[in-house]
């Protein structure tokens, strides 16, 4: 590992590949993170975070108005 900044909006760490071109991957696929409390509690018993379920039932809700909108006209 060459150092940890913030690109494009994420953390990510910078390394040299085999080839020695200097490449980054998203800190939280590394050891480098500390571990996510949400996971670190669910200790595998749970798939989602609570958070990301509230967003992807507003993203259904959405996408259902629009389904009843198409099927009105």
């Amino acid at each position: 590992m060459v150092t940890r900044r913030l690109n494009w909006g994420e953390d990510r760490v910078m390394y040299f590949n085999q080839a020695g071109t200097l490449r980054s991957m998203l800190t939280s696929w590394t050891s480098v993170a500390e571990s996510d409390r949400f996971a670190q509690v669910a200790a595998g018993r749970c798939w989602f975070r609570f958070d990301d379920l509230l967003a992807l039932a507003e993203h259904l809700e959405v996408l259902g108005q629009k389904s009843r909108q198409q099927d009105v006209k």
